[in-house]
C-alpha cells in the first residue's frame, strides 16, 4: 500500500540551537532528517554582513536580511561578528563626543581601536534564466522591475512561497570570493509545524520580525539557513587564514633611503630610493629592517623608519 508522504517541522530547541527536524510518519525514523546551522570548532575570523545594493526585500515588505543572517552567523561560532550598520554608527557618535573633548578623562575611546573585518558576507536573491523554463538559476540578482512594487526577477516567489537566495564571502584584503552557495526553500515541501513560533520567535527579538511574522518570511529565512549551511560545511574543509593568506599591506618611502641586500647599512646597495615610492614587504623581519620588493621586482632590506604605510 502507498502512503502519501506527510512532512511536518517539528522545532526541537529555541532559537540557541536553531535546529528543526522534517519528519515523514509513514516512512519510519530512518527517514528523519535534521537540518541545523553546522558549528565550526575555531574562529575562522572577523566578519562584517553587508546588504546588497539591490533592497530586494522592500518588494516584500521585509526588513534587510542583514539581521537574519547575523543570528545565523552567530549561532554557527564560526566567526567573530563586526558590526558594520546600526551598531557602528551609534559607535561612531559616541567617537565623535569623545573627539570633541565631551567625555570623562579615562574613557579610553579612540583611533586604532577598531577591529577590521577579515570577510565580508553579502545575502542576496538569485534570478531565474528565462530560457531554460524557469529552473536554470542564473547570476545575481541586478535589480527590480518597476521599483519598489514591482516584481524581482525569479529568485521569491510569492504565489507558490518559493525562495532561491544566494550568500556570497568575500576576502576583504584580496576581494576574492571565497564561497558562493544558494539555498532554497518551498513551503509546500516542508510545512510549518504549530511549534514554528518558538523557532522564528528568536528571529524577531533579533530584529527580522516580518521573516518571523509572514509566510514569505518564513520560506526566506528557510532559504538562508539552506544557504548558510551549505557555506559552512564547504568552509570548514578549507584552510582559511585571511591574514597568513594575503601579502602585507604596502608601504611607501616618507623619507629618502636605499635598499640593501642584507639587513645592515654595510651590505651592499641594491638601489636608492626617493619619498613617494611604493614599497612591498615580503613578510621577514629583523628587528627594525623589513625585507620589501619594488615595482621592478628588485628586492632587498629597507629600515622601517624611512617608509609609512600606504593608503
Amino acid at each position: 500500500m502507498m502512503h502519501t508522504r506527510n512532512t511536518s517541522l517539528v522545532f526541537v530547541a529555541p532559537l540557541a540551537v536553531l535546529a528543526i527536524t522534517v519528519a515523514s510518519p509513514a516512512s519510519g525514523a530512518d527517514d528523519i532528517k535534521t537540518i541545523a546551522i553546522p558549528t565550526c570548532d575555531r574562529i575562522i575570523g572577523t566578519l562584517a554582513v553587508t546588504e546588497p545594493e539591490n533592497k530586494w526585500w522592500l518588494a516584500y515588505e521585509l526588513e534587510s536580511p542583514e539581521a537574519l543572517i547575523k543570528v545565523f552567523v552567530s549561532e554557527s561560532k564560526c566567526f567573530t561578528l563586526l558590526d558594520r550598520g546600526k551598531g557602528l554608527a551609534a559607535a561612531q557618535q559616541e567617537r565623535a563626543l569623545s573627539a570633541g573633548g565631551e567625555m570623562r578623562v579615562g574613557s579610553n575611546i579612540g583611533k586604532g581601536q577598531m577591529k577590521a573585518a577579515d570577510y565580508v558576507l553579502v545575502p542576496d536573491v538569485v534570478t531565474k534564466n528565462k530560457d531554460s523554463g524557469g529552473k536554470k538559476i542564473g547570476g545575481i540578482l541586478g535589480g527590480l522591475i518597476g521599483g519598489v512594487a514591482g516584481a524581482v526577477v525569479g529568485g521569491i516567489n510569492l504565489k507558490s512561497k518559493e525562495a532561491d537566495v544566494v550568500l556570497t564571502l568575500t576576502d576583504v584584503r584580496s576581494t576574492e570570493q571565497v564561497a558562493l552557495e544558494q539555498g532554497h526553500a518551498k513551503k509546500t515541501d516542508l510545512g510549518w509545524g504549530a511549534g514554528g513560533g518558538a523557532f522564528f520567535g528568536g528571529f524577531a527579538a533579533a530584529g527580522a520580525t516580518s521573516y518571523a511574522n509572514t509566510d514569505i518570511g518564513q520560506v526566506v529565512t528557510m532559504a538562508y539557513l539552506d544557504s548558510y549551511a551549505k557555506l559552512v560545511t564547504k568552509i570548514k574543509g578549507m584552510s582559511l587564514n585571511a591574514k597568513a593568506d594575503n601579502v602585507s599591506q604596502s608601504v611607501t618611502m616618507a623619507k629618502p633611503g636605499r635598499m640593501y641586500t642584507a639587513p645592515n647599512i654595510k651590505a651592499s646597495v641594491v638601489r636608492d630610493l626617493d619619498p613617494g615610492m611604493m614599497m612591498y614587504p615580503t613578510g621577514e623581519k629583523d628587528g627594525m629592517w623589513w625585507k620589501v620588493s619594488d615595482e621592478l621586482g628588485n628586492e632587498g632590506w629597507v629600515p622601517s623608519t624611512l617608509f609609512q604605510l600606504a593608503r
